[in-house]
């Protein structure tokens, strides 16, 4: 509920912002009050003062009751043994029917860069980014330039992009020049997914992040929608091997839209498909009724949903919410045909490519660069380029689910 109208009930005042909401419920003899005001500034007041801002993200804990209770306004007790105000903030989740929201303190450590903070404050959609690409996926300074295009992308069709990245103990949500810059040109970059992303912070050391740990990183800073190239999945193989990748399981299990041109081609994909039906992720394919291989807008495998616009994704994103299920959703976004690599043509690439790497004993991480860098080799480039027009793509999707969204 707006400011205007919950402390208006309270105070028999409308107010404009959360500072005076604050000082007129504290002028009405409250102790201690936490005022919310969506994505914007809240205000943390007691009889010392008011403080407003907007503060780090927290997860959100929602718990089905009766009621129109929103939580706006909280008391906020002191940490034990800490004379310190605890660090607060609110996301707002759509919903179609009430249910109580809690707030949760964290202490994850997020720096939101000067743009994201002006979006977050002024209630303008998000869509999170991965750095993987930057580090692990082309040389400087195309790496660079084609973040700064993909960036572009999403805020010409309307949103605000958030690039993140492990630097110097801290998940930075949204890159500034500099920063993207300095990454761009870093040596021994971390390849950072759920299981090794604690190790990079507590050690402060750089690290790019995989679609699992911007899942991660996307959720604690309140952002609902990722777009990237394409998801990792079931290598083949995996029978014997057991290589399947993390990002799986996070999309079971982190409640973002994950927009993509489908699973990597290099992978199995009937059987990464079986494990996310398994896993119960919903597989949509945008605007078409196969399941799209990345390079190729066709993989010979029927998707197990089809939707044909952003607002159709956007309606089931939330309807997931309502519903209390865990995990979010892969939309499938098949590269634009100019830039497509028939899949006639890229297959026995692929398996060219794949059979090297067997022979060289390449395994686990290394495999998908290996992968990626021969069929770059062998392609003359075209892969590398089709990569591109992917990417930039699904940020063009992503901003348009993070719209309807934001504007429902």
């Amino acid at each position: 509920m707006s400011i205007s109208k919950r402390r208006g009930l309270l105070c028999q005042t409308r107010y404009a912002t959360a500072a005076a909401a604050a000082e007129g419920l504290l002028a009405r003899g409250a102790a201690r009050v936490l005022v919310t005001n969506g994505g914007r500034a809240c205000a943390d007041g007691s009889t010392d003062g008011v403080i407003a801002r907007t503060l780090p993200a927290v997860m959100v804990t929602r718990v089905t009751g009766a009621g129109d209770t929103s939580g706006d306004t909280i008391s906020s007790p002191k940490r034990a043994g800490s004379t310190a105000r605890p660090r607060w903030n609110w996301h707002r989740a759509q919903r179609r029917t009430t249910f109580l929201e809690i707030l949760i303190m964290t202490d994850a450590p997020l720096v939101f860069s000067a743009e994201v903070t002006q979006a977050r404050n002024e209630g303008r959609p998000l869509v999170a980014l991965e750095s993987t690409i930057i580090t692990h996926g082309m040389p400087w300074p195309q790496n660079v330039e084609t973040a700064r295009r993909v960036e572009a992308a999403v805020r010409e069709a309307g949103a605000v992009p958030a690039t993140i990245a492990l630097i110097d103990g801290a998940i930075r949500i949204g890159l500034d020049d500099a920063t993207l810059d300095n990454l761009g040109q870093a040596r021994g970059v971390m390849k950072v997914s759920r299981a090794d992303m604690a190790v990079c912070l507590a050690r402060r050391a750089t690290g790019a992040t995989t679609v699992a740990a911007t899942m991660i990183a996307a959720h604690l800073a309140g952002i609902a929608v990722f777009a990237t190239g394409g998801i990792g999945g079931v290598h083949r193989g995996a029978e014997t091997s057991f290589d399947i990748s993390a990002d799986l399981r996070e999309l079971a299990h982190t409640p973002v839209t994950v927009v993509a041109a489908g699973a990597k081609a290099i992978l199995d994909l009937p059987k990464t498909l079986e494990v996310l039906e398994t896993l119960g992720v919903p597989v949509i394919a945008m605007g078409q009724d196969e399941f799209p291989a990345f390079w190729s807008r066709s993989s010979g495998l029927a998707a197990p949903l089809r939707m044909d616009s952003a607002a159709e994704v956007a309606a089931a994103h939330r309807m997931r919410a309502d519903l209390g299920l865990p995990g979010g959703q892969l939309v499938a976004n098949p590269i634009p045909v100019e830039a497509e690599i028939s899949r006639a043509e890229i297959v026995p690439v692929i398996e060219t490519a794949l059979a090297e790497a067997e022979a060289q004993g390449i395994a686990a991480k290394a495999v998908t660069p290996f992968l990626l860098d021969r069929i770059f080799q062998l392609t003359g480039g075209r892969s590398l380029d089709a990569n591109i027009a992917l990417v930039m793509a699904n940020a063009r999707l992503g901003a348009q689910i993070a719209n309807a969204l934001a504007n429902r």
